[in-house]
Order: structure tokens, then sequence, then C-alpha cells
């Protein structure tokens, strides 16, 4: 009996463990990985932010019971959402008629919030009384009052009354033909594919028009484009444009400025194009440089002017897919740059593209920052097909994007986690200052995904306006965002001299003093050596060269025939110059090298000691043919003298990144680029000197010196790889033989 009991209590802890596990465990399980990408362009996995929810196709909303002929969904192309949470899909059928004949039709599904059958809508009378019809639609708009429907082969934009919140069926209110103006030729044709409108102004994109978005008033009176795309030409276009008759010129397409496919407008009136016609190598270089220009780009944001004010801040210009293939493989993934056919505006200034070629959905925050990506291609639930259209439902506590499938003719909504809202809450606090809380918010979002470059800034963006400066640096460097960091550092810079403005002076004038009181002493030790005889000192020799640095002509006069240097003082300086390369190698600051990289001390020798060589020994056998009289180690010791400014500026020129920001960074760029020309002016009159040549002879002889220099890299790597075969051959003629034995 004790056994019995004690085996029923332990079934009764197995399945309390079980049920437990199951209840814990997530209850969605998405057929698709969702990740962001690094500053470098490394994707990073994230948790998601949106998991598939439900798969609604024409039997599970009620199409085929309640829709004109009970046909299903068979050619759906564009979907939209309004603000009761209702959608609307434009959709093609074929009918019937007998065995023979068919017939399209073309109609607007439109569903409840909750995906249920309301009604379709597919004919129409006007207002002169006619019977009306759509001919291949493309394009749609809900707004508050109306329904605007691109009616594309048909020329016109249909307008609709939007009746009882989009629930009754809609009722005919206008339409806007096509625009007349001088600049619309009347041969020209007029094909609208995608239309916004604020119920004041009407915005519509056409497929054969390249100058821009068409904008008309609300009576269809035309006012003009808006945002043109540039021309699209690779520099080899416009190389074979050059050799191109006239005729060709005017019958080719590839100098015509890219149309738009979609458009959408937010709340504030701001306008979202979209375009698929960019060329992909010029989209991907865009992306590659980290570009900032609307120039090669799929997304763009116009303001009533047509201005582009899309803001681009993010680690890489939105444009869907970052990192991508250059080859595709058979069978593989999709390669090239992303096509972007939808754009949907969501909460607290996100905004959401759709790439057609990987069936993926790629998020944004107002800064141009990738929040996430999600989506691919198949049949489980969440994968797609065809995406072509998207949209954001946000009615009645539903937090959900909605696509459009037009291979599955169905649609697939993603429902927001607790991950997503923790993102939307944290851009929420942003956006309404509320710093303290935006902190936090990050701060959450970064225990669960410590991946998320993208919380890293935000975190510093909200603590940089709550003015904790040192903590804002900190975040940013964690997610190496030079850019922020350096806004920070400013910032932190000025709070530090405000406090301690008494100390930069002090330092200044002490630093400038001790330098001057060095070159006094210097040059007291200088001209007393001058005047005197006999064996010179390590010192007096390495003082030398703050002499000789600003008068070459005497220094290195004096450095050969008065004997003021040796071999031992140039060593000094080269050794001088390895630990200077050394140092700056490993003293920069955070924001001029973020990734914290350095080259060993063995690499620094080489770097110095190789060159040095390679030019004496050139340098040599040049001169020698050429009536040089310096020797070989005249030459050593004229190049080691001739290192001394690099110490004298690339050190302070370190110590520098440690006080100014990046944006400052000309500054050291140009101390180290002084340091470099002072150094071959030096070598150049050095060797003018060592072997008195004149003017034109020097410049010829360092031309061949360097020209030498080459040459005997390319012997002695000759000589290695011979050596390395000759050694191999003789490895395997000793393996050979002793398999033989």
């Amino acid at each position: 009996m004790m056994k019995k009991s004690i085996l029923r209590v332990f079934v009764v802890l197995m399945m309390l463990v079980v049920t437990l596990a199951i209840t814990l465990l997530p209850s969605y399980a998405a057929a698709y990985s969702t990740y962001t990408y690094s500053i470098d362009g490394t994707q990073l996995a994230s948790p998601d932010a949106y998991v598939p929810d439900a798969h609604y196709d024409s039997d599970k909303t009620g199409i085929t019971a309640g829709s004109y002929h009970q046909l299903p969904l068979q050619e759906p192309c564009e979907l939209t959402i309004d603000s009761d949470g209702n959608i609307y899909i434009i959709d093609k059928i074929t009918i019937q008629i007998d065995e023979k004949n068919s017939q399209n039709v073309y109609r607007i599904v439109v569903l409840d919030p909750y995906f249920k059958f309301l009604y379709d809508f597919y004919e129409f009378t006007s207002e002169s009384g006619a019977y009306n019809t759509f001919n291949n639609p493309r394009g749609l708009c809900v707004t508050e009052d109306y329904i605007y429907v691109a009616d594309t082969d048909n020329a016109r934009i249909v307008v609709f009354n939007r009746v009882n919140g989009g629930r009754d069926k809609m009722t005919f209110k206008k339409i806007i033909a096509r625009p007349q103006a001088d600049i619309f030729g009347e041969s020209d044709i007029y094909k609208p594919v995608a239309v916004a409108s604020d119920d004041s102004h009407v915005y519509v994109v056409s497929s054969t028009t390249n100058m821009g978005i068409i904008s008309m008033d609300i009576d269809g009176n035309f006012q003009g484009f808006i945002g043109a795309q540039k021309v699209s030409a690779n520099a080899l276009d416009i190389l074979w444009r050059m050799f191109q008759t006239d005729e060709q010129r005017a019958q080719s397409t590839q100098y015509v400025a890219t149309e738009y496919n979609n458009i959408v407008m937010d709340k504030e009136g701001f306008i979202y194009v979209t375009t698929s016609s960019i060329d992909e190598q010029m989209q991907q270089n865009a992306i590659n440089s980290k570009s900032t220009s609307a120039e090669y780009a799929p997304i763009k944001k116009l303001n009533t002017n047509g201005d582009d004010i899309l803001n681009r801040s993010g680690f890489y210009p939105p444009s869907g897919e970052v990192k991508v293939a250059t080859v595709s493989r058979s069978g593989g993934p999709p390669s090239g740059a992303s096509t972007i056919i939808d754009v949907a505006i969501g909460p607290e200034e996100t905004w959401s593209i759709i790439d057609q070629k990987r069936q993926r959905i790629f998020t944004y925050d107002k800064n141009g920052n990738l929040l996430f990506a999600f989506g691919d291609s198949g049949l489980q639930l969440g994968n797609l097909k065809g995406i072509k259209a998207i949209c954001y439902q946000n009615y009645n506590g539903l937090n959900n994007i909605v696509v459009l499938d037009d291979k599955t003719d169905s649609i697939t909504t993603y429902t927001r986690t607790e991950y997503g809202d923790l993102i939307i809450a944290a851009l929420r606090n942003d956006n309404l200052r509320n710093y303290e809380a935006a902190v936090d918010d990050y701060q959450r979002i970064l225990e669960r995904n410590l991946n998320f470059d993208t919380a890293y800034v935000g975190k510093a963006k909200a603590l940089y306006r709550a003015g904790d400066y040192n903590a804002a640096m900190e975040e940013y460097s964690y997610a190496y965002n030079t850019a922020g960091y350096s806004q920070a550092f400013k910032m932190f810079r000025k709070d530090w001299v405000s406090k301690y403005v008494i100390v930069v002076p002090i330092v200044v004038v002490a630093v400038f003093a001790g330098v001057y009181y060095f070159f006094k002493y210097a040059g007291k030790v200088n001209a007393k050596t001058a005047v005197t005889s006999g064996k010179r000192t390590f010192g007096q020799e390495l003082l030398f060269a703050f002499h000789l640095m600003f008068h070459p002509f005497d220094g290195f006069w004096d450095l050969k025939h008065e004997k003021r240097g040796s071999l031992r003082g140039a060593a000094f300086y080269i050794g001088v110059a390895i630990l200077t390369f050394t140092y700056q190698s490993v003293g920069r600051s955070y924001m001029y090298n973020p990734r914290g990289a350095y080259s060993s001390i063995g690499i620094q020798i080489a770097s110095v000691c190789i060159p040095v060589a390679l030019f004496a020994a050139a340098n040599w056998c040049i001169t020698t043919l050429f009536d040089g009289e310096g020797s070989i180690k005249d030459i050593v010791i004229a190049t080691g003298y001739s290192l001394v400014p690099l110490p004298l500026l690339i050190i302070p020129s370190t110590l520098l990144t440690h006080i100014l920001s990046s944006s400052e960074s000309g500054i050291i760029t140009l101390i180290n680029a002084l340091a470099f020309i002072w150094l071959g002016l030096l070598l150049f009159f050095g060797i003018m000197i060592t072997h008195d040549y004149p003017m034109v002879k020097n410049m010829l002889t360092v031309v061949v010196t360097v020209v030498g220099m080459a040459f005997i890299m390319f012997i002695i790597i000759l000589f290695a790889t011979l050596v390395s075969d000759m050694f191999g051959l003789v490895s395997n003629i000793i393996t050979e033989i002793s398999y033989r034995m």
C-alpha cells in the first residue's frame, strides 16, 4: 500500500509539472525569425515583436457565402483599413456566363474589424445616372468621410461616401477625372494606381508618370507634381549614351526618372511613397555606404511641397534588407536589394515596408532606426507566398498588422507581443518627453534582448535629453554609435569645463611653457655644442635633432660633416617612432577607436624598420650610380633623424582624441598629416645634403629610390617564394622516399 501511495503521489506531481510547463510555454511559435541589424551590419536575432495570429481565406471570412455570385477572392491586389477597423480589399473575379464566355468583374470587398464579410461593391450610378463599373482598379484610400478608388484603366478617381462608419454599403459621391493641364499632353497616358487624400487634397500615383506625385485639390483641379524621382543611371549607361544617336536616346528608358508604386498619408498630412524601379545595384550601394540621401531610396516621406523629410539617422538607410547575396543560388534565397511595394503607418510614428522579393516586413521608428524585421516565404501560419499589401489595424484594443497575400488569396494577421508593446511604450514616452519612463522601458527591452542596439541608442538619447551625458555616452558605446557618443561627449565636456574653468588655462599655459623652456634649453645646448670639439655625448646627439628639424640645411650638413649625430641617435629615434605608433594604436579614445582595435609592437617594429631599411638600401644603390657622396651609414642616420616630427605631433594628436569630439577630427587629421609632411620634407632635404645633390637631381633620385624599394620588395618576395617551393619539393621527396622504403 505504501508503495502504491508513493507511486500515485509521483504521478500526480508529474502531471502538475507537465501542466505547469505547458501553461508557461509561449502560446505561439512563429514560423519565421525576427531580427535587427547592428551598426556594422551584423544580423542580430530578436524576440518576436509580432506573431501570426490568424489566417483568413474566403471561407473563413464568409466571402464565399455572402458576396456577389458567392465567389471567393481570386485576384486581390490592394488592402486598406479605416479608422473603425473595417477592411477593404480590391479583387478581380471571373464569372462564367456560359461554357464559352466569361466576364471579369472588379469589386471592393469590405470586412468588419473581426474579418467577417459585410458587403462587396462592384457597380454604381454616376451623377449623370449612367451605370458604371470599375476597370482594373489598383488603389484605395479611406478617410473619415470618403472612400477613394483609383480606377486605373478608366483613368479616374472615383469617390464614395463612407456610410455608417463603413459598415453600410458605400454610396457614390463624384468622379475626379484625368487632370487637365498643359503639362499633360493629349497623347499622355494616365493610369492612377494609388491614391491618398486628407479630404482637402488628392495625391495620385500614375504608373505612366515619372514626374512625381500628381497633386490635385478635392475638386480635381491640377496643382502640380511633387517629389519627382531622380534619373537612375549608372556610369556605364551614361558612357553608352554618348555613342547613341538622337533617335536611340529618345527611345531609351534608362534615363527616365523612376516612378512610384504606392502612396499613403499619415495623420499629420505627410505623404509616404514607395518605388521598386530603382536600379538594384545603386540602391544597395546607398545602403552599404550608409547614405542619408534620398536619391536611391525606395521609400520617401514628402511634405506638401514635395520635399523629402524622411529621417535616415539609423544605422543604415531604411531600404529593407541590409546584407544581401549578390549571386542567387539555384533554389537558394533571393539575392539583391529589397523590392519595396507598400508602406503602412503604425503607432507612435512607426512605419513598415514590405519586401516582395523576400516576403518580409521591415518596421522603423520616426528616426529611421530598424526596430525589427520578420517574415519569410512558405505556407506555415505567418509565412507568405505573395505579399501584396500591408496595413495596421488599431481599433478597440486590436494591435494588428494585416497583410494581403495575392498568391494564396488570403489575409494574415499578426498581433503585437509583450516585447512589441515595450517598444511602442518606449517610443511613446520618448515622444511625450517622459525620459525617465523611456529609460525604464528601454531597460526592460534590453533585459529581453541584449542584441537590440537601437534600444541602447534610444536609452542613450533619453538619458541625453535628461542631462545625464556620462550615462548616455556609456549606452552609446554599447551600440558602437560614435556619432551619438560624440554629441553626448561634447555636452559632458562643456559641463566639465564650466565646473573646472580655472584648470583649463592653467593646463594650457603649463604645456606651452614646458614646450617653450624645453626648446630654449635644447637651443642653448646645441649652440654650446656647435663651438666645442671632441666627442659628443648621447644627450647632445639627441638634442641636436631639435635644431635639425627647424634648420634642415645647416642641420644635415652638421649631421654629416660635424658628426653632430650618430647611428645610436638614429636608432633611438627609430625606436621612439615605433613606440609612438604603438601608443597611437592603443591610446586613442573610444570615439576614434570604438572597436578597440590595435596592432602589436611586433607589427609596429616591422612597419617602421622595413620601410627605413628599404629606403636606405634603395637610396644607397641608386646614389652609388649617380655619384652620391653619402654612405649607407649617412643615409640611415639622416633617415632616423628625419623621424623626429612623428612623436612630437602624433603623441599630442593621440592625446587630443580624448578631448576633441568626432566632429572635430579634422584637427587631429591635420596634425597627423603635418607630421608626415614634415617627415617627408626633412627626408628629402636630408638626402639632398647628404649626397650634395642639386634640387632637380635629388627629386629624380627620390622617385627612382621609391621605384627601387618596390623592386627590392619584389625580389625578396620572389626569393621567399622560391625558397618555400624548394623546401616543399625537398619535403615531398623525403616523404615519397620514406613511403617507398
